[in-house]
């Protein structure tokens, strides 16, 4: 039987910190499927297909390398529902703090109460990525600098193109 994990966020754009997640969850999942966010609130800087193109390119790699199953979706309803279309019985999250852990304990309280099949499981950061956001990187590229420490080389690559002014 597949034990299958859906971790979600926003992934604009995938970061190092993402992939430590990813490679902690390979040891309890046979498939994952990295969803992502695809909210109207929110003014992405990638289009959804950059990132799904972004997170396949740079997380296949380490999934195979495990033997683990990678899938990219788009989801904009709750995570249990899409956990529910993907067959997931797990839904992965990642802890760099306490401020991570107040707030992602709610959502797998709210999630257990309307989905007691699903799981959410957490996986603590690793010391080398534990200061890294998503947003952060954003900012610093934004503003110039280097992020190569922070993210995957494509996604440095990309990051540069996107915010290199003529």
């Amino acid at each position: 039987m597949t034990r299958t994990a859906l971790y979600t966020g926003s992934f604009d754009p995938v970061t190092n910190g993402h992939l430590d997640v990813l490679r902690q969850a390979c040891r309890v999942a046979d498939r994952i499927v990295v969803a992502i966010g695809v909210h109207s609130s929110k003014a992405p800087i990638f289009a959804a297909e950059e990132r799904a193109e972004m997170l396949r390119a740079v997380c296949g790699p380490v999934l195979q390398a495990s033997g683990v199953e990678l899938e990219v979706a788009t989801f904009g309803d709750l995570a249990v529902d899409a956990a529910r279309r993907h067959g997931a019985s797990l839904i992965v999250r990642g802890l760099r703090d306490g401020t991570d852990f107040d707030y992602e304990i709610q959502m797998a309280s709210m999630n257990a109460a309307m989905a007691p099949d699903i799981q959410t499981i957490f996986f603590a950061a690793s010391p080398p990525v534990r200061p890294i956001t998503a947003t952060l990187v954003r900012q610093i590229a934004a503003m110039g600098g280097d992020v190569a420490a922070f993210v995957p080389g494509l996604v440095a690559e990309r990051l540069k193109a996107k915010f290199t002014r003529p």
